[in-house]
């Protein structure tokens, strides 16, 4: 039986693929779409206010977030950026499922925000193939891995506050695991690879090759 449809917020480590998930559901198969968030930075060439984001000084944001407008925001890099409540329950309506790509933080907003949100933790196969996939980007320097290796302990440390875990190995396969949860409430195999298990290589990680970094960006 089809599932009520309700928020799917992915959260993942860097380096798991999670944002390329999050747009192959919305443009595959099933009733998955982005919802319009609202934001304090400038539109860029072409942006529209409604369509695009809503675009809000940031006093008028604020005033929103007192109000209790948002489902869930956060300051990135001197913007703000939050999911309006309004936007959640028009996709409900309609019965569309919105895709939240958003972090811990997020995620514990909207659990309180709206309990029968889906929440699915995204790991990678390894610690090993994470570190080839930012390596592979070709746009990160040592001290950035490091920085995120940090953020991926605390990230790694909240596995279990989620409703489920899936591992992005196979992209088509965790798209097929991920519509099932949330279409189906089918819950996956355990992954082989557990999240205390890769805690532990990333400190091993920092505390050796990446040590050096870590102390040139204190």
């Amino acid at each position: 039986m089809t599932r009520r449809a309700a928020p799917l917020a992915l959260v993942a480590t860097s380096g798991t693929g999670k944002t390329t998930l999050a747009h192959r559901l919305v443009d595959g198969p099933g009733r998955y779409v982005f919802s319009i968030s609202a934001t304090t930075r400038p539109p860029r060439p072409l942006e529209r206010d409604g369509v695009d984001y809503y675009f809000l000084t940031r006093r008028a944001f604020e005033e929103r977030v007192e109000r209790g407008w948002f489902a869930e925001w956060a300051s990135v890099h001197n913007r703000m950026y939050g999911t309006p409540h309004s936007e959640l329950d028009a996709a409900a309506e309609r019965g569309d499922h919105v895709v939240l790509d958003i972090d811990i933080q997020g995620a514990r907003q909207i659990r309180d925000a709206v309990p029968d949100a889906t929440l699915i933790f995204v790991l990678p196969p390894s610690v090993d193939i994470m570190m080839a996939r930012l390596a592979g980007r070709g746009t990160e320097e040592p001290e950035n891995i490091a920085r995120r290796l940090e953020s991926a302990l605390d990230e790694l440390q909240a596995v279990p506050e989620f409703d489920y875990v899936v591992v992005n190995d196979d992209l088509d396969e965790c798209l097929l695991e991920i519509r099932s949860i949330v279409e189906q409430g089918e819950a996956p195999a355990p992954p082989e690879q557990d999240a205390e298990g890769m805690r532990r290589t990333i400190v091993e990680l920092l505390e050796g090759e990446y040590s050096a970094y870590l102390q040139d960006s204190e």
